[in-house]
């Protein structure tokens, strides 16, 4: 029978979401052998060591302390014990006791194959000594504070020296750099600032012989962020988390509102945007107010001025429209381009901004104008009017392209009608994907959507939703020659939108 010390070494329950604690927890790539100091700690035979640092993030989990190799504890070692958003609390270490950390990688996970990947749970904190007490509870009144104080977020570019008046500041470092904190004594008892190092290292450096973690210095990688809180006497803070890692973890890709529609006053030249917020992993940015932006002008800061990124506006054209981040004040705004990805946008006129997500697209006419369209649920498009892409025109039992008013450079799901005519009865005509290959129209090969013609030359109809090659196109075919017409309803381009 398993005795209780080894159940409380191996975990009380493997099945369980929230682990028994674990004594200290990794802040760098350790060699899993032999007994060893671990955040200050001189961990021994039998200690729970949360390991989340390893150079090879497949080695990271809850691993038991020996004179010789290390092995994985009990309740951590199979698929079947650990899911996203399992938590373990740290007991002792400078930098880490004290804390609840949580698995931020999705499901399913492989134990031993998975990257694993941890981070502070929002809020938790456990007092284990007068230490770690005082930054527990410096933490939580800093939380009260922040319930009145408001954020400020700023951008720096280079070295600072946080003042009394940064409390419950958040600075993005675009650059290395030195933060140097003011006298402990002078912030005072639950000061809290955020750094976010976005661009380079950036070192927290105390006054004078005052200490961080216990440390002279931390040190922010590139690409993550901490929280740091004044006692009065000293400075903790609440790990590194990193920024893209748990943005994605925690949200993912989306779209929340931000529909698009013709202006009122000016339809053909002008959209406008709706209030909503937007994320692509660690980039976000939200719209309190409704913004319009013109097709006919180039892109300038701010509502009812110019949209376009570059050039001029072309006729028979697709403008997918972006989310935009202004740098200084985090504020949102748009930007209309033909590039289909972020990548392909140019940005000259974008200087001081962060594309952050496609939320849209426009269409453009013959005359240069924008088409009416209504932005239905779910990213899907009505035109205001059907388009009408063919009407009596041949179709053969031989396969081919058809070029659709849709958007170009992207596959959309195309929302169509249609209607068939031929002199040979019994046959019909089939509309499909062309990544679907050739297919042959009638009853006994690929079937047809397009219902079968019961009296010869009569008329038959029918509708699908088909999606289309990024070059506009859909396939058609038929069972026998005879005539088609096409009509467009609109289309799903989808941007992640739930609802």
């Amino acid at each position: 029978m398993t005795s209780i010390a080894i159940d409380r070494v191996d975990g009380l329950s493997s099945a369980a979401a929230i682990k028994g604690p674990c004594r200290v927890a990794t802040t760098a790539n350790i060699a899993l052998y032999a007994e060893q100091t671990i955040d200050g700690v001189a961990v021994v035979t039998g200690n729970r060591v949360l390991v989340k640092n390893q150079t090879a993030p497949s080695e990271n989990g809850i691993w038991i302390c020996d004179t010789g190799q290390w092995r994985r504890s009990k309740d951590f070692s199979r698929t079947n014990d650990v899911v996203k958003g399992t938590q373990v609390a740290v007991t002792d270490g400078t930098v880490s006791g004290g804390f609840v950390y949580a698995l931020l990688t999705n499901n399913p996970i492989n134990v031993g194959a998975s990257s694993l990947s941890f981070g502070i749970s929002a809020g938790a904190q456990i007092a284990v000594d007068a230490a770690n007490a005082a930054a527990a509870s410096a933490i939580a009144a800093a939380a009260s504070a922040a319930s009145i104080l408001p954020l400020v977020y700023v951008t720096k570019t280079g070295s600072y020296t946080a003042l009394t008046t940064d409390n419950n500041a958040w600075h993005r470092y675009t650059a290395v750099a030195t933060v140097s904190l003011t006298a402990a004594a002078t912030l005072g008892i639950s000061w809290h600032y955020k750094v976010s190092a976005d661009g380079g290292d950036v070192t927290i450096d105390p006054a004078g012989l005052e200490l961080i973690n216990g440390t002279p210095a931390l040190v922010v990688p590139n690409g993550y962020s901490t929280m740091i809180v004044c006692t009065g006497t000293t400075f903790y803070s609440d790990g590194l988390i990193s920024n893209i890692s748990l943005a994605n973890a925690a949200l993912g890709e989306l779209v929340t509102g931000l529909t698009i529609s013709n202006n009122a006053g000016s339809s053909t030249t002008r959209i406008d945007i709706a209030v909503g917020s937007a994320r692509s992993g660690s980039s976000f940015v939200s719209s309190a107010g409704a913004m319009t932006k013109r097709l006919d002008a180039p892109f300038a800061g701010g509502s009812g001025n110019g949209g376009l990124a570059t050039g001029v506006v072309a006729a028979n054209s697709t403008y997918f429209v972006y989310a935009l981040r202004k740098d200084s004040d985090l504020s949102f705004d748009a930007v209309l381009s033909t590039s289909e990805t972020i990548g392909g946008v140019p940005t000259t006129l974008l200087t001081g901004y962060t594309i952050v997500k496609c939320i849209g697209v426009i269409l453009t006419d013959g005359s240069s104008l924008i088409r009416q369209f209504i932005m239905n649920p779910r990213d899907e498009y009505s035109f205001v009017t059907p388009i009408r892409e063919v009407a009596n025109t041949t179709i053969t039992t031989t396969s081919a392209l058809l070029a659709i008013t849709v958007p170009n450079g992207v596959r959309v799901k195309a929302n169509l009608r249609f209607m068939f005519s031929s002199a040979s009865a019994t046959s019909s005509a089939l509309f499909s994907d062309p990544a679907q290959g050739t297919l042959i129209a009638g009853g006994n090969d690929s079937g047809g959507n397009v219902g079968t013609v019961q009296v010869a030359s009569s008329l038959a109809v029918g509708s699908d939703e088909i999606w289309t090659n990024t070059s506009k196109q859909i396939r058609r075919v038929s069972g026998a020659t005879g005539n088609m017409w096409v009509w467009n309803d609109g289309f799903i381009f989808p941007c992640g939108r739930n609802s």
